[in-house]
């Protein structure tokens, strides 16, 4: 009895390795054309969609995903002012989401969420996902996203997300309606030559022409003010309201800014109240929306003003080209003024990535498909841009021209999805466009502190009870909702009652050390 039942699992075990069963190969084996045999449905969480109907392109999507990997595609569209929220609750939760947006900047923050255990490691020695089915989007990805993305997490150091191939690198810019601007007699070039101080002539006489009811300064607090103060996000700061700056030297960011190597409370800085304050003024005068304060609907609100031109100067995070593709979908000739040169930073090499989430009952499966999303045109461009005839037509030399009434129903973040050097270009921007992105993105400058993550785990109480103090005060001051001469010494005294020196100490004595092995 016992020789037949060792014969059976020997048996066995010569049957799986020839059919590749088992997790390792993403199912129950594979068919005659190599497809995994078993059908599974991941679900992905995008960010900052605007989707009400995607049923034409999903329709698509499935048709070619069940041939590929016999996978039925179900997205999740977040939306700027829903997704922090949703997908943090999402993942507590234990959802049964494959796969995440993460980023350096998003409430479910890439570093924190991997040493919680949200995600899986993707290089884990015992089950290593991208040497299994990973290896192509690996391998076409710079070198600034595949170091970036490695961090220490709950399985140790490794990876545990995909990074996205979009704007390697970072630069915050002035989003002008030129047409308005044109209209009361002002040049992108009066934007260039004025700082943020300066603005209020230009403000003051649109203000005055278009009516009570409008207001032209429409600004992401957060963005505008490390815009104005050249100070930047610290990898692994709180994914809610970050905390901690590093200032940059604007001109040339290779160098050391006006604090050298120092990690500062940015609520604390000279250059701090002297943002709130101006941007106080502005409010007062009517320049900025109150609607802007409230966090629940800040961003659907600047995203809705944005497509309709109902702003003259707004904030927004840069990549190469957007102006063609915002103007396209605004309807209105759109302009950005850059306020840095590009840089790159350790945020900028963990701004868009995939995350498969330790709950997803296929990680196999999941990793499959990112490989494919992020190596495949047809795949990438349907997803992003939709079905060609249907969302968008391409002009003689091959530039998408988007169909305007279906691109408004279909229109996911582009640089949310993955690889985007995958599309096709967008009229205006030339057959060689994503020639010229990469290499301008190539010669990007980098930080003095590139690499640096701060690990908040021998902080993280104090980290907690901080980020709910921020989440009380930084917003409506940084939008000019609130008197800084009074609220601003309050939040002060609140930060530092919960820690907020402790904070900045165990950062800096991490950068410290950082810099003497670097």
């Amino acid at each position: 009895m016992k020789k037949i039942v060792a014969l059976i699992l020997v048996a066995c075990m010569i049957i799986g390795a020839f059919a590749g069963c088992g997790k390792g190969n993403g199912g129950n084996g594979t068919d005659a054309n190599g497809r995994p045999k078993d059908h599974v449905t991941l679900k992905m969480y995008f960010h900052g969609s605007n989707v009400s109907d995607d049923k034409k392109v999903l329709e698509e999507v499935n048709k070619y995903l069940d041939e590929k990997l016999n996978v039925t595609l179900e997205p999740i569209w977040g939306t700027w002012g829903d997704f922090d929220n949703n997908a943090v609750i999402a993942i507590n939760g234990n959802d049964d989401v494959d796969i995440y947006f993460t980023c350096s900047w998003s409430a479910d923050e890439y570093n924190l969420f991997a040493k919680r255990g949200a995600w899986v490691r993707l290089d884990n020695p015992e089950n290593n996902l991208l040497e299994k089915y990973g290896k192509e989007v690996w391998n076409l990805l710079p070198e600034v996203l595949t170091t970036g993305a490695k961090i220490e997490g709950s399985d140790g150091f490794g990876v545990y997300a995909v990074p996205g191939y979009k704007d390697i690198a970072c630069q915050l810019c002035w989003d002008i309606n030129v047409p308005l601007l044109k209209k009361y007699g002002y040049t992108v070039d009066d934007i260039k030559n004025t700082d943020y101080y300066g603005l209020g002539e230009i403000l003051a006489k649109v203000k005055a022409g278009e009516g009570d009811n409008f207001y032209p300064l429409l600004i992401e607090g957060a963005v505008a003010e490390r815009m104005v103060d050249n100070s930047i996000i610290v990898a692994g700061d709180s994914g809610s309201t970050n905390l901690l700056s590093y200032y940059i030297n604007p001109k040339k960011t290779s160098d050391l800014g006006a604090y050298g190597n120092k990690i500062l409370n940015k609520f604390a800085t000279d250059e701090y109240k002297k943002y709130v304050t101006k941007t106080r003024e502005y409010f007062l005068k009517g320049y900025i929306d109150p609607g802007l304060a409230n966090a629940e609907q800040a961003n659907n609100l600047r995203s809705e003003k944005q497509l309709t031109g109902q702003y003259l100067i707004g904030t927004q995070s840069y990549s190469l080209g957007y102006e063609t593709q915002a103007s396209a979908e605004r309807g209105f000739e759109v302009a950005f003024v850059g306020t840095t040169p590009a840089y790159v930073d350790t945020t900028s090499s963990q701004g868009a990535m995939m995350a498969i989430s330790t709950a997803s009952k296929n990680p196999e499966r999941a990793m499959m498909f990112l490989n494919l999303l992020n190596t495949d045109p047809y795949l990438f461009t349907l997803l992003d841009f939709g079905v060609e005839g249907v969302h968008y037509t391409k002009n003689s030399i091959g530039e998408v021209e988007f169909i305007e009434n279906e691109r408004a129903k279909y229109s996911p973040w582009t640089n949310g999805m993955g690889n985007v050097t995958l599309l096709p270009p967008q009229k205006g921007q030339g057959a060689d466009f994503w020639t010229k992105f990469k290499a301008y993105y190539g010669a990007a400058d980098k930080i003095p502190i590139l690499g640096f993550t701060f690990n908040s785990d021998s902080v993280s109480n104090e980290l907690a009870a901080v980020a709910n103090a921020a989440a009380e005060y930084a917003l409506t001051l940084s939008v000019g909702a609130v008197d800084p001469e009074t609220v601003l010494p309050a939040f002060l005294k609140k930060l530092d009652d919960n820690g907020m020196q402790k904070i900045v100490d165990e950062a800096n004595k991490q950068l410290e050390t950082f810099l003497k092995n670097k």
